[in-house]
């Protein structure tokens, strides 16, 4: 690990699961006072998440403050204060179609999904997220429409979520990823048999990057932090990495420092360098 980062940074991004919200999925009030002093002091808190839109509402109540948020892990830039997606990158009916053949043979007994956006984050027009029968879910979804295979690929989604229940997130990777050939990426942000593939290119890191650009901030005046291999490339790309102490290994190995757990308000612990 470098030595902590001195220079006071011009953007902040954090992951939310496992990373800024704690055990009973809350954001604390130490959490939440060093947010609002680094916003009271004209700094960008920016959301980077794996999260859809439509999730963020409660991450927003609890902070008190409505940031910009790169969901989908990259694949939306969203702005929780007017409800507005603002950009979007998905993968075609034609490309979906081909992933979940590829997982299919690959993954037997997976079962599938999209996850889709709209014009906000609860776009009416536009069922949100869609799944086959054979898919179990890792974690609550009431918002879960059941539809055919055929219909989970038959319009442009943010990503596509593979499970296979009882598997390890991080051999499905191994299985699949070499057979993508660079079509599409690949991660997960939790080992229970899941992960998520999402258009060639688009990352934390790439979502990011779009926001920094939108604000005129360079990679290297941002911190950022996280706890899954999701957040590897944002951890990365930042110019201060910052892993939770209960991070995945590949955080870990990624980033420049660690923290405090989650539950140990880690993030807040390395904002009041600059901000308490």
């Amino acid at each position: 690990m470098t030595v902590p980062y001195l220079h006071k940074p011009k953007m902040v991004a954090t992951d939310v699961d496992g990373t800024l919200i704690d055990e009973r999925e809350q954001v604390s009030a130490r959490t939440r006072a060093a947010v609002a002093a680094l916003v009271a002091d004209g700094v960008p808190f920016v959301l980077a998440t794996g999260r859809p839109p439509r999730w963020i509402a409660p991450v927003v109540a609890g902070l008190a403050h409505a940031p910009l948020c790169v969901c989908g892990n990259g694949a939306v830039v969203y702005d929780s204060a007017t409800d507005r997606i603002l950009e979007s990158s998905t993968l075609d009916p034609a490309e979906l179609d081909w992933i979940a053949g590829l997982a299919e043979r690959l993954l037997p007994g997976c079962g599938l999904a999209a996850e889709r956006v709209g014009r906000s984050a609860h776009d009416a027009a536009t069922p949100q997220f869609v799944s086959s029968p054979e898919y179990e879910h890792a974690w609550l979804n009431p918002d879960d429409t059941r539809v055919s295979r055929a219909e989970v690929v038959a319009a442009p989604a943010i990503k596509m979520l593979i499970r296979v229940r009882g598997a390890q997130s991080a051999d499905m990777v191994t299985a699949l990823a070499p057979a993508l050939d660079g079509r599409a990426d690949i991660t997960y942000s939790t080992n229970n048999g899941l992960i998520e593939v999402s258009a060639p290119g688009v990352t934390k890191a790439s979502g990011l990057a779009t926001v920094a650009e939108r604000l005129g901030v360079e990679h290297a005046a941002l911190i950022a932090f996280g706890d899954m291999p999701n957040d590897v490339p944002m951890l990365e790309l930042a110019g201060h990495g910052v892993a939770m102490a209960n991070a995945h290994p590949a955080a870990l190995a990624a980033a420049d420092e660690v923290t405090g757990t989650n539950f140990e308000d880690g993030v807040a612990r390395i904002l009041e360098r600059w901000w308490s």
